[in-house]
C-alpha cells in the first residue's frame, strides 16, 4: 500500500517548457520511478477549475506569505510503501546522474514536501483505475494546507472524519480519496482527491460542495477560512506522465 508521498511543485520558463518536458518523461520520471522503494509516479499540468472554485481561492482561500517556493504550474508525486524511502541515499543530491542537476534547475519557484498516509477511502468510480499501489487517477485536486490554530486544527480533523471523507465515499467519479500528514516541508497536512476525470470533479464536486466554502456559516467556510494554504493550492491537475 502506498503509505508516503512525495510532492514537488514547480513553474518552468514558457521558452523551456516544452524541451524539459520532453527530458522530463524520457529520461528523469523514468529514472526517478526506477529508484528503491518507489512504487509509481505521476506528472501533473494545473487546469484549473470552474468559476466556484476560482471564486473560493480569490475571495475565501488564505495563501501562505512565508518564504517558500511559488511553483504552480506543475507538480511530480512520488508514491512509495514508506516515506522514509525518499530519504534514503538515492536520494540524495549527489546521487542524481551526470547532468540531471543541470537539468532540474531550470524549474522555477520549486517547493517539495513529503507527507505520510493518515486516512483513505474509495470512491465508486474505484474500478475503472489501477491497483491500490499505481499512479493516483487522471484528474486530482491536492490541497496543501496549515491550520492557524490547534482548536481549528482539531476542527479540520473532525471535518473530513465526519463529513468530507464520508461524502467521496459515494460521490459519483470519485476514485478515491486520500489525507496525509505532513512530515517534511511546507505543508502539515494535505488532501488528495482523485478523480475519473477533471470533468467529474467539476460536476460531482467543485459545484456541489467545495463551492459550500462561500456560504457563510457552513463548517467548509468555517474550515477554508481557519487554514493557510501553500502557493496556488488546492492543485486541479490533469495528469500528463504517464499518458493517460
Amino acid at each position: 500500500m502506498t503509505a508516503g508521498i512525495l510532492g514537488t511543485w514547480y513553474d518552468l520558463p514558457e521558452a523551456g517548457a516544452p524541451d524539459y518536458l520532453v527530458w522530463a518523461h524520457s529520461t528523469y520520471l523514468p529514472w526517478l520511478q526506477a529508484q528503491p522503494g518507489v512504487q509509481w509516479v505521476a506528472h501533473y499540468r494545473y487546469a484549473g477549475g470552474g468559476a466556484q472554485m476560482d471564486k473560493v481561492k480569490s475571495t475565501i482561500v488564505s495563501h501562505t506569505r512565508d518564504e517558500v517556493g511559488q511553483g504552480s504550474q506543475y507538480l511530480v508525486l512520488a508514491g512509495a510503501a514508506d516515506v522514509h524511502a525518499f530519504f534514503l541515499p538515492a536520494f540524495d543530491e549527489s546521487a542524481l546522474p551526470k547532468g540531471f542537476a543541470a537539468r532540474l534547475a531550470q524549474r522555477e519557484g520549486v517547493r517539495t514536501a513529503a507527507l505520510t498516509l493518515e486516512a483513505s477511502v474509495d470512491g465508486p468510480s474505484r474500478a475503472t483505475q489501477g491497483s491500490i499501489d499505481s499512479a493516483p487517477s487522471p484528474g486530482i485536486q491536492l490541497g496543501t494546507l496549515r491550520p492557524v490554530s490547534m482548536e481549528a486544527e482539531f476542527d479540520l480533523i473532525r471535518w473530513y472524519a465526519q463529513y468530507r471523507m464520508p461524502s467521496m465515499a459515494v460521490m459519483p467519479g470519485v476514485v478515491r480519496t486520500r489525507k496525509w500528514a505532513g512530515v517534511a516541508g511546507w505543508p502539515k497536512h494535505g488532501i488528495l482527491y482523485e478523480f475519473e476525470s477533471l470533468a467529474h470533479r467539476l460536476e460531482h464536486f467543485e459545484k456541489p460542495h467545495e463551492s459550500l466554502a462561500l456560504e457563510p456559516g457552513h463548517w467548509t467556510n468555517r474550515i477554508t477560512r481557519a487554514s493557510h494554504h501553500a502557493p496556488g493550492s488546492p492543485f486541479i491537475g490533469q495528469r500528463i506522465w504517464p499518458a493517460v
